[in-house]
C-alpha cells in the first residue's frame, strides 16, 4: 500500500481548511465517545416516583425546573423536567435522599461550541466543494462570477506550430491572406500610404477544407497570439451573457495586439436577423455587440485582425458583410489535382508506403475529397495494413479504404438470396450498360459489385478522371438516365418493381430539379433562376405547378432512353448480369472484354 507523507500535502487555503474540518470531527468524534456511557437517562414523573419510593435514587440535583440524579450501585443517572419542584423537595427529604440546588448556567459547554462551528462550517464547506468541482468539470467557465468571461482559447506565438508551409494546397487563400500578413508585420508600410488594415476576413468553404487551419497558420506566420472561440460559445439562455463576452473577447484582444482573432462557425451567431418565424433575443444581442465592436476597431492603435469561417456564408446578416466589418471573403475550395496531390505526400510522410504506389494516381482518384477526406483516406489505409500485419501499406489497402469512405463498409455477414442477387446483378448491370454506352457523358468506371455495402445490396462507382468545373445538359441527362438504369433493367428483365431503386430516383430528382431551376435548362420554363431552399418561394403556385410537371418530363423521358438503351443490347446486359452472379464484383478491363466493347484511353489512375 501506497504511503501518504504529511510533507507532500500543500498547505494552501482550501487545503488549510480541509485540515480545520477533519480535526472539528475528529474531536467531536471523541468528546461523542467519552460522553456515551454517562449520558444521563429521561424518565417521566410516574417512572420518577416509583424510584423514588422503592429507594433507588441515591442524590439529586436541581437547576430551575430541570432534576438530575443518580441512581444508587452506581446504575447510571437520569433527567426530568418538572413544573413544580418544592412538591418533589418534600418527596425526596422524605426519602432521605441527598439534595443540591445548581442555579441555571448559561455557558457554552464544548459540545456546544462544536454544534455551532458544526452549524457554521457544513454549509461553506459544501459551497466551497461544489464551487470546486464545478470549476474542475467546466474550466471554470461556468460559475456566477465567470459566466460573462469569454470562453476564448488564446495561444500565445510560441505554442502556434503551424505555419503557411505546414497548409499543403489552397494556394490562392493563402495567397489573400499574404497582404494581412504583411500589414502585421509591417504596419508602417501601409500607413505611409494611408492604407488601413483589413478588419475582418470571412472563410467561407465545406467542412474539412482547411479554414481553421489556415487562420492559425497566418497567426504562426505573423508571429502573434491567437484567440480561437466557437460562435456557440457565445450564446447563453441568460439574457445579455453573449454580449458581455463578446465585449470581454475584444478587450482581451485589444490587450494582446498585434493579435488574431478567430471565429469558428459563426453564422451560429450571425444568421440574420428577422428570418423564420421565431426569435432569438439574446443570440440577436450578442450579434449586435459583436457589429459594434468591430465597427469600433481602430486599426492605428488596436491592429487586431478578426477572422471567421462559415460554409453557409449566404445566411448571415448583411450588416456583418458590410465593408468596415467583414471586408474579405476567401473562398477555401474543394483541392484541385494538385492540391490533392500535395495533401497526401503531407499525410504519408510517417507512413511507410508501398515505392510502388503512384501519388499522384491516388490524387487522381479522389475527385471531390476534402482535406479531411484525405487524412482520413491515409489513415484508414494505414489500418487496413496494420490488421493485414503488412509491412507496408500498398495499393489494395487505399482502394479499399476508398471504398469504405464513399460507398460504406462492406457487410459480408449479409446473405442474399439466390432470386435476391439475381435481381441486384441485373440492377447494377442496367446502371452500367449507360455508363459504357455513353463513355464521353460520363465519367470512367470503377467497379461493379454486387457484394452489399452500406445500405446498398450492390454498386455501380465511376470515378471522375479529372477536376469538372462546368457541366453541359446532355451530360447532366446521362447522369439521370444512368441513375434510372437499374429499375429500367428490373421492369425489363422481371416486369416487376423493386425497391431497391429508391436512392436512384432521389439522385435523378434532384439532377433534373436542378436543371429545370437552377440552370435553365427547361424549354418550357426558360432560362429563369427559381429559389427552392428559401422559405418563401419567389414565384406563383402557378409555376410551381410547371416545375413539377417539367420534372416529371424530362425523367420520364430520361427512363424511357434507359429502357431503349437496355432493350437494344439485351445480349449485353444478360452476359454482364451472369458474370455478376458467378464474379460478385467486376473491374472495367473485365467488363470491357466481355461485352467487347473498346476501353476508354483516359482510364487510369496508376
Amino acid at each position: 500500500m501506497k504511503k501518504i507523507h504529511l510533507k507532500n500535502f500543500k498547505t494552501g487555503p482550501s487545503n488549510l481548511l480541509i485540515l480545520v474540518v477533519v480535526a472539528l470531527g475528529v474531536l467531536f468524534a471523541l468528546t461523542k465517545i467519552a460522553d456515551v456511557r454517562q449520558m444521563p437517562k429521561a424518565v417521566n414523573y410516574s417512572q420518577f416516583k416509583k424510584q423514588l419510593m422503592q429507594n433507588e435514587i441515591e442524590s439529586v440535583s436541581i437547576s430551575g425546573n430541570e432534576i438530575a440524579g443518580t441512581y444508587k450501585d452506581n446504575k447510571g443517572k437520569f433527567e426530568l423536567s418538572v413544573q413544580d419542584t418544592k412538591t418533589i423537595v418534600d418527596l425526596l427529604e422524605k426519602q432521605n435522599v441527598d439534595i443540591s440546588f445548581v442555579p441555571p448556567s448559561a455557558d457554552f459547554t464544548v459540545w456546544h461550541i462544536l454544534a455551532l462551528l458544526s452549524f457554521l462550517i457544513t454549509p461553506l464547506m459544501a459551497w466551497y466543494l461544489f464551487r470546486k468541482s464545478k470549476n474542475a468539470a467546466t474550466g471554470g467557465q461556468n460559475n456566477i462570477f465567470t459566466i460573462s468571461k469569454s470562453k476564448a482559447k488564446m495561444f500565445m506565438p510560441s505554442q502556434i506550430k503551424v505555419k503557411f508551409d505546414s497548409v499543403a494546397g489552397v494556394h490562392e487563400a493563402k495567397e489573400e491572406l499574404q497582404d494581412v500578413l504583411d500589414f502585421l508585420k509591417n504596419p508602417d508600410k501601409y500607413k505611409k500610404m494611408g492604407a488601413k488594415l483589413t478588419k475582418g476576413i470571412l472563410l467561407v468553404g465545406a467542412p474539412g477544407n482547411g479554414k481553421t487551419l489556415l487562420a492559425k497558420a497566418l497567426a504562426g506566420e505573423a508571429h502573434c497570439p491567437f484567440f480561437s472561440v466557437s460562435g456557440s460559445d457565445f450564446v447563453e439562455v441568460f439574457a445579455g451573457v453573449g454580449a458581455a463576452r463578446v465585449r470581454d473577447l475584444f478587450a482581451q484582444a485589444r490587450k494582446n495586439s498585434p493579435c488574431i482573432l478567430f471565429i469558428d462557425e459563426i453564422d451560429s451567431v450571425g444568421r440574420q436577423r428577422g428570418s423564420g418565424n421565431s426569435s432569438h433575443d439574446e443570440r440577436e444581442q450578442t450579434l449586435n455587440q459583436l457589429l459594434a465592436e468591430m465597427d469600433g476597431f481602430e486599426s492605428a492603435t488596436s491592429p487586431v485582425v478578426v477572422l471567421a469561417a462559415t460554409n453557409r456564408a449566404e445566411i448571415l446578416d448583411k450588416a456583418l458583410l458590410r465593408k468596415g466589418r467583414f471586408d474579405r471573403k476567401v473562398y477555401v475550395p474543394y483541392p484541385d489535382l494538385s492540391s490533392r496531390d500535395e495533401i497526401l505526400r503531407v499525410h504519408i510522410k510517417d507512413i511507410p508506403m508501398d515505392p510502388a504506389i503512384d501519388v499522384h494516381g491516388l490524387a487522381r482518384s479522389t475527385v471531390g475529397f476534402a482535406g479531411s477526406d484525405l487524412a482520413n483516406l491515409v489513415n484508414e489505409a494505414a489500418i487496413n495494413a496494420a490488421k493485414k500485419n503488412q509491412k507496408t501499406v500498398n495499393l489494395s489497402d487505399f482502394d479499399e479504404a476508398r471504398d469504405k469512405i464513399i460507398l460504406g463498409k462492406g457487410r459480408k455477414g449479409m446473405m442474399l438470396t439466390p432470386e435476391e442477387k439475381r435481381v441486384t446483378a441485373f440492377h447494377e448491370a442496367g446502371h452500367t450498360l449507360p455508363l459504357l454506352l455513353l463513355p464521353d457523358l460520363l465519367d470512367p468506371l470503377y467497379k461493379v459489385t454486387i457484394l452489399p455495402r452500406g445500405q446498398a445490396l450492390g454498386v455501380t462507382h465511376c470515378v471522375p478522371e479529372r477536376d469538372k468545373h462546368t457541366c453541359s445538359k446532355d451530360e447532366m441527362e446521362a447522369q439521370v438516365i444512368m441513375a434510372l438504369g437499374g429499375r429500367a433493367a428490373e421492369e425489363l428483365v422481371f416486369n416487376r418493381l423493386d425497391v431497391g431503386a429508391a436512392s436512384d430516383f432521389r439522385k435523378a430528382t434532384e439532377i433534373v430539379r436542378k436543371m429545370v431551376c437552377f440552370y435553365g435548362m427547361s424549354t418550357e420554363l426558360g432560362p429563369v433562376f427559381y429559389d427552392t431552399n428559401s422559405n418563401e418561394h419567389q414565384y406563383s403556385e402557378e409555376t410551381s405547378r410547371k416545375i413539377d410537371e417539367e420534372v416529371r418530363r424530362i425523367t420520364k423521358v430520361c427512363y424511357e432512353k434507359a429502357l431503349e438503351i437496355l432493350r437494344n443490347n439485351r445480349d449485353k446486359l444478360d452476359k454482364l448480369a451472369g458474370a455478376l452472379l458467378e464474379k460478385e464484383t467486376l473491374f472495367p478491363e473485365e467488363v470491357y472484354s466481355l461485352l467487347e466493347i473498346e476501353p476508354r484511353k483516359e482510364h487510369s489512375f496508376n
